[in-house]
């Protein structure tokens, strides 16, 4: 199996598409192969996004497993 790679690096790649997709819709000759590359770029910025809130959602859930330590902390002393 395929190791996980690590949000930094996905976003990395991700931006490097970005990139690509940029380069190509420059180079585009017609609208059928613009029209490609916005979808595609919608779909890489959609990835990114979910990154970003995935890893927002991570940071919440540390902050609350925090704050249940420190609840149940209180309640045994």
């Amino acid at each position: 199996m395929k190791k996980h790679v690590p949000a930094d690096e996905m976003k990395q790649e991700l931006d490097n598409l970005l990139s690509k997709l940029n380069a190509m819709e420059i180079v585009a000759s017609d609208e059928f192969q613009k029209g490609s590359v916005k979808v595609l770029r919608a779909l890489v910025e959609g990835q990114i996004h979910s990154i970003n809130e995935f890893e927002h959602l991570k940071k919440a859930i540390d902050l609350l497993t925090l704050q249940l330590f420190d609840v149940q902390n209180k309640v045994k002393s």
